[in-house]
């Protein structure tokens, strides 16, 4: 027997960047677990980066599509266009505005049609369970309204804490009780909570005490081996450098200052190896960090290539010899346990961790290939890069032993996401107007 299950997700293809793969990806492949998955999300719109190859794998998969519009500052500018992204005073600025004016997120504007949406599909079809999955939070509003009204049950899917988020901004205390006071209603109304580490588990039990240690099951990012399946090596972007590559969006204090000046002292030092190495980035990269690269004299050896589509970004990902992340270093970063390393241990490289204790810290130790420096510790990346550059050219880079990366296997993680599902069938009917009593 099928059972179906309604995803509520905002940010999905052709939107890009990280926070579209976990949810493509558990779509992609619940169907091998009897679940089939239709999906309401909004008609595509401006975004930072997008990528429509990642629309191909839902035609591949026949994964069902609803699409509505929504009245949310996105709606601004231009549909199906990547927006530039401001400079970060800017863009910190008009997030602190917007997180001030709009309550949980500045999505807010998409419950309305998204609800009109839903309600119409819940009406024509028999769904089993309800997945909200978020940032943005508004999806776990809109999952608890429909629970409530139609008595299916709701799974909640954290790709980041929500109170705790190391990203948002309060401007009084009010402010704060007003998103507590809507999560606490969302968990209320939730048979189950998933979340992707340890550390956010922790923090929302110890917040709410009607929260057991049951109640919240950890899926952790991962990546899809499919996307890591080459035909012909010999076809990818190889390079006779070592090459260093950083995929991802730079962002308030997710920086790459540190590791250029780094590299930058290192070259300095070994004047000799400045044929030999080269930085790469793939990602949304703005003016400051271009500036960046020409102030340190950089432009020979660091490579921008801009926004990569994501099966071109994993083609160097897996021809690089290290990887290299940063999540920061300021209040709550010890949480953050970002997608991007998931697709670099996919990619089975050496990682170079830039990054606090806590729980990004604990994932690069664990590959067993992976070193960790403090994010702001330039002498100490510098040493680094050095390290990797002495076991590179004697041919001993390490690398991630595939039986620990099959523990992030997109598949296997949706077989996880398809029990949790499966453990609310039981629970149907009994949500109705008041939701779960805790």
């Amino acid at each position: 027997m099928v059972n179906k299950v309604l995803v509520i997700a905002y940010y999905f293809p052709p939107m890009g960047l990280s926070g579209v793969q976990r949810t493509l990806k558990f779509v992609k492949y619940l169907s091998k677990y009897n679940w089939e998955p239709t999906v309401l999300t909004v008609t595509p719109t401006a975004y930072y980066a997008l990528d429509y190859s990642m629309l191909r794998e839902l035609n591949d998969n026949n994964i069902k599509t609803v699409r509505t519009n929504s009245l949310d500052p996105t709606r601004l500018f231009e549909a199906g266009k990547p927006v530039k992204m401001p400079h970060e005073k800017l863009r910190a600025f008009l997030s602190a505005i917007s997180q001030t004016i709009f309550i949980p997120d500045n999505k807010i504007g998409w419950k309305h049609e998204a609800l009109k949406a839903a309600k119409k599909l819940m009406r024509q079809e028999n769904f089993d369970v309800i997945l909200s999955t978020a940032p943005p939070y508004t999806c776990h509003l809109i999952g608890a309204a429909l629970s409530r009204e139609f008595g299916v049950p709701l799974v909640v899917d954290y790709r980041d804490a929500w109170i705790d988020n190391p990203k948002h901004f309060y401007l009084t205390p009010l402010h704060k009780a007003a998103h507590r006071f809507m999560e606490k209603r969302v968990l209320r109304a939730s048979g189950r909570v998933i979340t992707i580490n340890r550390r956010i588990k922790e923090l929302m039990i110890r917040r709410y005490r009607f929260l057991g240690y049951n109640d919240i099951a950890i899926i952790p990012q991962g990546f899809d081996p499919e996307d890591f399946r080459v035909e012909d090596s010999l076809k990818l972007p190889y390079s006779d450098k070592m090459r260093l590559t950083y995929a991802g969006t730079f962002y308030r204090n997710i920086t790459p200052k540190y590791f250029l000046r780094a590299l930058s002292e290192f070259l300095k030092e070994q004047p000799k190896y400045r044929s030999k190495v080269e930085a790469v980035f793939i990602g949304v990269v703005r003016k400051e960090t271009l500036t960046m690269i020409e102030s340190l004299g950089l432009q020979d050896v660091v490579k921008v290539f801009g926004y990569l589509d994501h099966k071109s970004t994993v083609r160097y990902l897996i021809a690089s010899d290290v990887l290299w992340l940063t999540v920061g270093n300021g209040k709550g970063e010890d949480m953050i346990s970002t997608g991007k390393l998931y697709e670099y241990i996919g990619a089975m490289k050496p990682i170079l961790g830039l990054v606090p204790d806590g729980v990004a810290k604990s994932a690069v130790l664990e590959t067993g290939a992976g070193k960790v420096v403090a994010p702001d510790d330039v002498h100490g990346i510098k040493r680094a890069i050095a390290e990797y550059f002495r076991l590179w050219e004697s041919d001993q880079l390490p690398e991630i032993d595939p039986e620990y990366a099959g523990n992030f296997d997109r598949a296997k993680l949706a077989g996880d996401m398809a029990r949790e599902l499966s453990s609310q069938l039981d629970y149907r009917g009994s949500y109705a107007k008041v939701g779960v009593v805790r």
